[in-house]
């Protein structure tokens, strides 16, 4: 395929840009609360902000119609507790999760998200999203309430989660923006924070922006600004000619800009070193395959002889019949399960029903033999609807190219088995290394992010957090509730706050920085090699394994890219343009990552994390935080308890600390 690139490369006429060029030229655009990202907590941000009375503007770098990781979809919707159905209490539920992730999770989020995630689903509902088997397609189901008409997935006991047909999620709250009179900015990157007197470590006032379709400068001036940009990609593996990045249902456009725009502007970022290990390009398309996991959770798996892979429980006991796979074990409350909280995510007393914990072993021994199937005919019937047709109709980037692409070829449900690439861990060690040492260095960065308070307010005031912007793990309805109640803080602000100004120096260093690719140079290049070649120092730098001399080198080769190649970044149209400022944000989200690593002088089970040089795992002196900032050119670290948010001056409970802080559930707006 002939790029752009290659056209100027070899002195051939180019087609005309189709849209019109407008470098040089500004806008300039005030309003109370300023929304960074219009994905699910974006738009539920900008959504809550305008029903609290503030003019809300939303900056968007895709179109918001569909953009963001929920802008495929959605399946399933996570700690619903206050639904009529369910048995779990919101504490109950947050205090879960956070001991699953030991500590390392951010329990102002979480529990904003257990109290207001039943409220949420009413909201969307109202909004047009279908939330439940309102045409009886499911009538009879042991996981359909005949009364509410609710549909709830994998504790069918518990009834904390539900399904839902989230595949319009996104044009439903997009309409909503639209009826609230919330203007957007579609197509518009946001470039940097702006800040009161253009320092850094204060009031934040704003931001800038470029238009990736007409290279038109954006410049923002608000009271209160709420970064729901999601977390960072691309910083370990790039390539075009493979999937573009580490998770197939991910928005490729999400690079980090807001953790490295929060970071230029002083603000503190928390578990940064904290990533996974991940299949890279080569990952199959999520739940494209069968696997008994999230999606396909519950699915019988057989061998190539047609043998079942056996079910078992939390505590090891042999699951004889399918519907026990989705019910407590004896004594259990409840599972949880779905969005990633499986295996060391979560404690042995809410651990999920799975598939047989020895299946590497039998796979290698030849009692299992590959390839193995998920064997949808052998299920009841609701249950494989549930699977292929609800839930892989409805989760993000599976209704078309899995479930529409699927059934056009003539996969049927109902007598077809799908293909498991399951293989044993150890299957792609090289010779070549030392057992133990995996040959990818693929990882993606999983739960860093902006360090808030009870208000979900960073560290510098002015600035809010919504979704995976904060630290912490996070789901679809995550998403959804911080963005509505990091709106509802973001307007109560802006509501008393002056206004803000301008400093005309931030912006005319930042106004260089933005048009600088657009000089071309003999020896300039091109983003794909830039993208490449930052990944390829994280892959020798700061891969699986780490220590201080190699994150030291990492950091020396990434400052003499910033020097040297960053510098020569061409870009030839507008678009190109944002690719290379994606760029600059991929460097320096891989600083942050260097930085945050050295920081961490421990090893660590529950971050994935391993230091060489420090190899004692999870020493109790290391159960902390160590949330890091750049002041004046430095990087600063400090320790903070992992419940900091239940420690003085908070109250020593989740509900106290979020009636204190505004929490009570809001009014829909009438929406």
């Amino acid at each position: 395929m002939t790029s752009w690139w290659d056209l100027i490369e070899g002195g051939q006429s180019t087609p005309e840009w189709p849209y019109p060029i407008r470098y040089g030229q500004e806008s300039r655009i005030s309003t109370d609360v300023l929304v960074l990202g219009g994905g699910i907590a974006g738009c539920h941000a900008a959504i809550s902000a305008a029903r609290r009375g503030a003019s809300v503007v939303i900056v968007e770098k895709g179109h918001i119609r569909r953009s963001g990781q929920g802008g495929a979809g959605v399946d399933h919707w996570q700690a619903a507790c206050a639904n009529p159905c369910s048995t779990v209490s919101p504490e109950e539920y947050t205090r879960a999760i956070v001991d699953g992730f030991a500590g390392y999770d951010c329990g102002p989020m979480r529990y904003a998200q257990c109290r207001e995630s039943w409220d949420a689903a009413l909201d969307c509902e109202r909004m047009g999203v279908q939330i439940r088997d309102v045409h009886g397609e499911f009538e009879g189901a042991e996981f359909r309430d005949p009364e509410t008409q609710l549909l709830f997935c994998y504790d069918y006991e518990s009834r904390h989660s539900l399904r839902v047909y989230g595949d319009t999620m996104k044009p439903c709250l997009h309409k909503e923006t639209v009826r609230l009179g919330i203007k957007t900015y579609n197509r518009v990157m946001a470039t940097s924070l702006l800040t009161e007197d253009g320092k850094a470590g204060v009031r934040v006032v704003g931001a800038t922006g470029v238009n990736v379709r007409t290279g038109e400068l954006y410049v923002f001036r608000a009271k209160a600004t709420v970064l729901a940009m999601a977390h960072p990609r691309r910083e370990w593996v790039f390539s075009t000619e493979l999937n573009g990045g580490a998770a197939t249902f991910a928005d490729l456009n999400i690079v980090g800009d807001g953790h490295a725009m929060a970071w230029n502007a002083g603000a503190e970022l928390a578990g940064m070193e904290r990533s996974y290990d991940t299949a890279g390009g080569f990952a199959y398309i999520q739940y494209g395959v069968g696997y008994p996991d999230n999606t396909w959770f519950g699915c019988t798996m057989v061998d190539a002889r047609g043998k079942p892979v056996p079910w078992f429980d939390g505590s090891g006991r042999e699951l004889a019949a399918v519907r026990d796979r989705f019910l407590p074990r004896d004594g259990q409350k409840f599972m949880l399960i779905g969005g990633g909280l499986t295996g060391s995510s979560v404690t042995p007393q809410t651990q999920g029903n799975h598939i047989d914990d020895s299946l590497a072993e039998r796979i290698r021994s030849g009692e299992v033999v590959l390839p193995l199937y998920a064997d949808l005919p052998s299920l009841p019937a609701h249950e494989r609807r549930a699977i292929f047709g609800l839930m892989v109709g409805n989760e993000g980037k599976t209704r078309v190219p899995v479930y529409e692409t699927y059934t056009r070829a003539g996969f049927d449900p109902d007598q077809d088995m799908l293909q498991a690439p399951i293989m044993p861990p150890d299957a792609y060690r090289s010779p070549h290394y030392p057992a133990g040492v995996s040959v990818p260095q693929w990882r993606e960065i999983f739960g860093g992010g902006l360090m808030v308070d009870w208000d979900l307010r960073s560290s510098l005031e002015g600035l809010y957090g919504a979704g995976r912007s904060v630290y912490g793990a996070g789901d679809h309805s995550g998403a959804a509730t911080s963005g509505r109640y990091a709106g509802r803080r973001a307007a109560d602000y802006a509501r008393d706050a002056s206004g803000p100004a301008v400093d005309e120096d931030q912006l005319e260093t930042e106004r260089a920085r933005v048009y600088a690719p657009l000089q071309k140079r003999p020896e300039s290049m091109g983003w794909k090699e830039l993208n490449a070649g930052i990944c390829r120092i994280m892959q020798d730098y700061c891969g699986q394994f780490r220590s201080e001399e190699t994150l030291l080198r990492g950091l020396r080769l990434l400052a003499e890219v910033r020097e040297a190649e960053l510098t020569r970044g061409y870009a030839a149209n507008p678009h190109e343009l944002g690719r290379v400022l994606e760029c600059h944000t991929i460097l320096t989200v891989a600083e942050i990552v260097m930085h945050a690593s050295l920081a961490r002088r421990a090893s660590s089970e529950h971050l994935d994390f391993r230091r060489l040089d420090y190899p004692a795992v999870d020493p109790p002196e290391w159960r902390k935080l160590s949330p890091i900032r750049r002041d004046h050119g430095e990087v600063k670290t400090r320790d903070v308890p992992l419940d900091y948010h239940l420690q003085p001056p908070y109250a020593s409970t989740y509900e106290e600390n979020y009636v204190a802080h505004g929490g009570s559930s809001p009014d829909t707006g009438g929406a």
